[in-house]
């Protein structure tokens, strides 16, 4: 398995974020990538690959240009105008109010493609996402040319990142990067397999009215948990897609026996689609220990769940996405892509 990383992540820290009413360090901190790539390291894996930069074109088949070229100019556009590292939204357009159009003004601007205030960008948010997105297009393109699995070690996460909004620690959304890689590849269907604790509403809308990639996503029931306002088991697609997005919302408390038999639902559904390759969002953030999530996964549990993947027998590029528990990270990253490979 070819891993795909760069080490310009780092750039993208965040101070603090707001999290049930306090201000904290973000949870989505840089240090995790150290962590993955030592178990990766000791567990014998492949020595990580840097990534290709991922074709401008190519983002604009997954997000509005309006939006990257906002994401783009953001920080600088907010440094002109306030005298603060990091450019934070504090008003968003709910129901009632108006979304047509960005306003000028960059706060207003942040509130228009932001959905989350746990979310900041910082002077090296740009550069760093670039560097994600180029890990997942780079795996993806591996997979492509033959290869049958790759690993894409991306920071920031993507899978929350719609066509144009950003939130949940997330800019540009790599998943839905490497399923257009596939398909301009050659690839006639792709299946988008999420098993973040947290709904990949992102995914979800990108791909929502399409027939060409099937999209499935085990996480926490949105009753209970962010991002709460998709993950529904009945939003199932629209128009073409009709019955091509299947949700399977859990809740709380949830551990690997319940957990294991709705990713094994999700693996007939792939099976039954028949698609040309696979891409998994890789999330670990359904451990028991994680400090933001409510699952009761074990680290035994993990290497269950990529054994179970790779019955699939399909071309698969996995996704780094979420993971908070920062000491067992790399265990459980290691022990997901150890079991899809019989380590």
């Amino acid at each position: 398995m070819r891993i795909f990383h760069d080490p310009g992540h780092s750039a993208h820290e965040s101070l603090s974020e707001m999290h049930m009413g306090r201000l904290v360090r973000c949870f989505e901190c840089p240090e995790r990538m150290d962590y993955i790539l030592s178990a990766l390291s000791q567990g014998g894996f492949a020595a990580p690959e840097a990534p290709a930069p991922v074709p401008r074109a190519l983002l604009e088949r997954v997000h509005d240009s309006a939006y990257l070229a906002f994401l783009e100019s953001a920080h600088a556009r907010w440094r002109a105008a306030y005298d603060t590292p990091e450019a934070i939204s504090f008003t968003y357009p709910l129901p009632g109010l108006r979304r047509s159009k960005a306003p000028e003004e960059i706060a207003g601007a942040l509130g228009h493609y932001n959905f989350s205030v746990d979310t900041c960008i910082t002077a090296g948010t740009w550069g760093a996402a670039l560097g994600s997105a180029g890990c997942a297009h780079t795996a993806a393109a591996a997979v492509a040319g033959g290869e049958t699995s790759a690993f894409a070690l991306a920071r920031p996460p993507g899978h929350h990142a719609h066509a144009d909004l950003y939130g949940g620690y997330c800019f540009l959304n790599n998943a839905g990067i490497a399923v257009e890689t596939l398909i301009e590849g050659g690839a006639a269907r792709v299946a988008l397999l999420d098993i973040d604790y947290h709904h990949g509403n992102g995914g979800q809308a990108i791909f929502y009215a399409r027939n060409d990639v099937l999209f499935l996503s085990l996480h926490a029931d949105p009753n209970q948990e962010f991002p709460y306002f998709l993950g529904h088991a009945e939003e199932t697609g629209t128009g073409r897609g009709e019955g091509f997005t299947q949700n399977y919302p859990m809740r709380w408390g949830t551990d690997y026996a319940g957990w294991g038999e709705a990713l094994d639902a999700a693996c007939q559904r792939i099976t039954a689609y028949a698609p040309d390759a696979l891409v998994v969002s890789l999330g670990v953030d359904t451990f028991e220990a994680d400090p933001i999530s409510q699952f009761r996964l074990k680290t035994t549990d993990f290497p269950k769940a990529g054994a179970r993947i790779a019955k699939l027998g399909l071309p698969t590029i996995f996704i780094m996405e979420g993971g908070y528990a920062i000491e067992a990270l790399g265990i459980n990253v290691a022990g997901v892509l150890g079991g899809y490979l019989g380590k």
